[in-house]
């Protein structure tokens, strides 16, 4: 499986994504649309990165997909419409791109020559939950419409691709830290740059739990798929967990990380999801155990702010909710 289609591969975690596999010796395609101008890197970032092969398009366009996955051994599925407030700018595109391009795609794999199918599929899926740890065994309660088609297209992929095809669905937890192609709308991403430029962490409610994922380890879950043994992960479904923490403890540890004092700021809740996902089978199955920590995902980010990496904090690349409406008027 040396030979691997990232499609969606200019995003968030793409972007870090393409860099990992590179440096393990992965020949890569990867097929995005490139709304965000950091989901390339330059030929010269790396080992590797000269061979990267970009290729531009919709994962709408049947005919651009079906040459895109010619002469591939796996594929990473990340494309889509990413979270609940870009998807509701424009539900029926969202719709289109997160559901209807999935299902037109399951052919045109099993015509190909993949032999391996990852789907990054969401842990919104389980919706609230009281559960003290959420498994992939409990009911899938979506909330949305985000949520709804990540189940849907979880379903149509376990029922419509060939069986000699090897095939994982991942439900991450919310990842957090440094990208090249860096997001500010994710929570610990956002409390470290309120901190770094207000010197204020400004809290929605607080006591809510959230499930948190380093970077490096949501890289490194994908990574393990490629070089596993097929017994163990076909036709499998695996959280992969980090640390499940509230909003505030989240708050306490970006305060922490920063030698002058910063203020936190408790507000109204506006979006009050809780729950705590379990990586046990993850563990289990493939001992695979996060190594890292959302302290270190707060240095990274602290990091990089002070190199001047990421210039204008406010530029509309770093917000997907921001960029898809300046998409959507052009």
């Amino acid at each position: 499986m040396r030979n691997v289609l990232l499609i969606g591969g200019g995003g968030y975690v793409g972007t870090e994504l393409q860099r990992h596999l590179c440096l393990l010796g992965y020949k890569l395609r990867v097929y995005d649309t490139f709304w965000y101008s950091r989901g390339k890197w330059p030929s010269e970032s790396f080992p590797g990165a000269s061979g990267i092969e970009y290729r531009v398009g919709d994962v709408r366009n049947k005919w651009l997909i079906k040459e895109a996955l010619e002469d591939m051994d796996a594929c990473i599925h990340l494309a889509c419409i990413s979270n609940d407030p870009s998807y509701e700018l424009d539900p029926l595109l969202a719709y289109n791109v997160n559901y209807e391009a999935f299902r037109d795609l399951i052919p045109a794999i099993n015509s190909s020559s993949i032999r391996q199918f990852i789907f990054a599929s969401s842990s919104s899926v389980y919706g609230v939950k009281k559960e003290p740890s959420v498994t992939e065994e409990l009911s899938l309660e979506p909330l949305t419409d985000y949520s709804k088609y990540k189940v849907e297209c979880e379903k149509l992929l376990l029922d419509s691709i060939n069986s000699n095809i090897v095939t994982t669905i991942l439900r991450p937890s919310t990842v957090c830290g440094y990208s090249r192609r860096q997001r500010f709308d994710l929570v610990v991403n956002i409390l470290t740059l309120s901190a770094l430029r207000d010197g204020l962490i400004k809290v929605d409610g607080g006591d809510q739990f959230r499930p948190n994922l380093h970077m490096n380890d949501m890289l490194e879950s994908y990574s393990i798929l490629l070089n596993t043994n097929r017994n163990l992960i076909d036709r499998e479904i695996f959280n992969v967990a980090g640390e499940n923490l509230t909003v505030h403890e989240i708050a306490l540890k970006v305060e922490q990380a920063f030698e002058s004092p910063i203020s936190i700021e408790f507000l109204p809740v506006k979006d009050s999801r809780s729950y705590r996902v379990s990586g046990e089978k993850i563990a289990r199955i493939l001992n695979f155990r996060p190594k890292f920590t959302v302290e270190e995902a707060i240095l990274d980010i602290m990091n990089a702010y002070k190199r001047n990496e990421y210039g204008d904090t406010n530029w509309v690349e770093y917000y997907n909710l921001r960029r898809m409406k300046e998409l959507l008027e052009k």
